[in-house]
């Protein structure tokens, strides 16, 4: 079966409102969504939407009925995309990825860590985080910055992925944490990535759809909570995570665009957190809250 891409060419900061706007659309939904940079000198950029082409019919009339308002213009086309292995595709165009001491790299590229490098290994493959993203940069950028700076005992990753996150805070601290996600495949991924880096035990996977899965109450409260998902999850979810953090603990936010980022503070303010710093990263935030 075919893989469809559905696509808006415009400049980049409508392919951002867009992509704000399709986030809200599809929500959790199994649909990729994501900006691309066509042509910088020209501000050429598309926004895009892929599912398969059984999917097809039902996206379009979702996509075109969200835009007709605020983008009464904006034309949807499509892309077939080509049946690829695009996980070896994906590793010839990998470099290795630098974020404050962590250097995140695939197998293909070992003799690149230098002494003093706290090196993650992760392939591109089924579950999403190889450092690449803005986001999970950001993240690892202001982990390396709370672990340096906080006396942390117990961390939570929320939305592990790759596992790459959960890693580089055991990498850094010899305390445990929890690594979860609601996908089952990434929550198996995350175990391999965390073994094949030579973590053998202090971290521990779970998949938990909601707040309501017991290892949450079984690991936590959390001195260190890293939610790497979206924004409106994020906004949902803020109640239920602060009463997850240990006092005086600290959360690492991401998944957030720009523009989004007042909500998710108000929603964090809301919940009596105090923001300690925001990071920017290609047109996506990290931030970094604190418990009093």
């Amino acid at each position: 079966m075919s893989e469809i891409r559905l696509y808006v060419t415009t400049t980049e900061v409508r392919a951002g409102e867009i992509l704000d706007l399709l986030s809200e659309v599809f929500g959790e939904e199994d649909f990729a969504i994501a900006t691309t940079e066509i042509d910088e000198k020209k501000d050429i950029w598309e926004a895009s939407v892929y599912m398969m082409r059984e999917d097809e019919a039902q996206v379009r009339a979702r996509v075109e009925d969200a835009l007709k308002t605020s983008f009464p213009d904006a034309k949807v086309e499509r892309e077939v995309i080509p049946d690829v292995d695009w996980v070896a595709r994906s590793l010839e165009g990998l470099k290795p990825v630098r974020a404050g001491r962590f250097l995140v790299h695939g197998s293909h590229d070992r003799d690149k860590v230098r002494p003093g490098d706290i090196a993650i290994e992760i392939d591109a493959g089924q579950a999403f985080g190889t450092g690449h993203h803005g986001t999970t940069a950001g993240c690892l950028e202001t982990i390396d910055r709370v672990l340096r700076s906080r006396s942390v005992r117990n961390a939570l990753d929320l939305g592990t992925g790759s596992g790459v996150l959960a890693i580089a805070v055991r990498k850094l601290r010899n305390i445990p944490v929890l690594a979860t996600d609601i996908d089952p495949v990434a929550t198996r991924v995350a175990a391999e990535n965390i073994r094949s880096n030579g973590i053998a035990t202090g971290i521990s996977t779970a998949t938990a759809p909601g707040f309501h899965s017991t290892a949450f109450s079984t690991h936590g409260p959390f001195d260190l909570i890293i939610a790497n998902i979206l924004a409106r999850p994020l906004i949902k979810m803020a109640p239920q995570l602060v009463n997850h953090l240990a006092p005086g603990g600290s959360v690492i936010l991401s998944g957030i665009l720009a523009a989004q980022r007042w909500k998710v503070l108000a929603a964090y303010n809301g919940a009596h957190l105090r923001h300690v710093r925001t990071i920017w990263r290609n047109g996506w935030v990290t931030i970094h809250l604190d418990r009093p």
